[in-house]
């Protein structure tokens, strides 16, 4: 996922994957002898528990996954939120950074999951027209606008007329957002105009459920 720091995510995993003394280890061998490889990502809330990214999940992303759909997830990162999108035809997971590709694919293992790796902002190896729902969650909160518009140019010749895209992005209007050195700078009205100016219409927006985020939902 481009951004400002082209290793933010890499430097992230790196450390969520390193031991930091003796109970650490034996607190991450115990957890995965007894409930599998833990997930990169889950450390930021796992959707199932955290009542706000259970609210997004309920919301915004089981409504639009269906047997017969094919789905983009941008950022997939290590797979928390790519594990409800599996239930599709064809789930394409798109991201700049090949060791989280990696990290994805040792976490979640399905027939339907396609990984690419993009370059900048585009969809290599996605038909055009074919893809219902396109989900991103912890990816555009680090992309500058620059990034965001070339995404949001590169994602209409792959979408079907009646596709549903949803998108969290950094708010700057909100204080956490503000203290985050790695969350770019953005915002509802910003969004609103990156959105439009692409020549989409704006579905729904979401701006108080997250606490240093947005969600805004969009279709051609």
């Amino acid at each position: 996922m481009p951004d400002s720091n082209p290793s933010l995510h890499t430097d992230m995993l790196k450390e969520s994957q390193k031991a930091a003394g003796l109970p650490r280890r034996l607190y991450r061998a115990i957890k995965k002898e007894l409930a599998g490889r833990p997930i990169y990502g889950m450390e930021w809330g796992d959707p199932d528990q955290v009542p706000p990214l259970k609210f997004v999940k309920d919301k915004y992303v089981l409504p639009y996954v269906a047997g017969d759909s094919t789905i983009v997830e941008i950022g997939p990162g290590g797979g928390r939120w790519t594990r409800y999108l599996l239930a599709c035809r064809r789930l394409y997971a798109v991201d700049t950074h090949q060791e989280l590709l990696d990290e994805l694919s040792a976490s979640v293992r399905s027939d339907n999951v396609v990984l690419i790796k993009n370059e900048g902002a585009n969809f290599p190896g996605i038909p055009a027209g074919s893809v219902d729902f396109v989900f991103s969650f912890g990816c555009f909160v680090h992309l500058d606008a620059p990034v965001i518009e070339e995404y949001l140019k590169n994602l209409r010749p792959i979408l079907k007329p009646d596709a549903n895209v949803v998108i969290q992005y950094s708010d700057k209007t909100k204080i956490m957002a503000r203290e985050n050195d790695g969350f770019s700078e953005n915002d509802p009205e910003r969004m609103r105009t990156m959105v439009s100016q692409a020549g989409y219409k704006i579905l729904e927006e979401d701006l108080t459920t997250l606490w240093h985020s947005s969600i805004i939902r969009f279709a051609l």
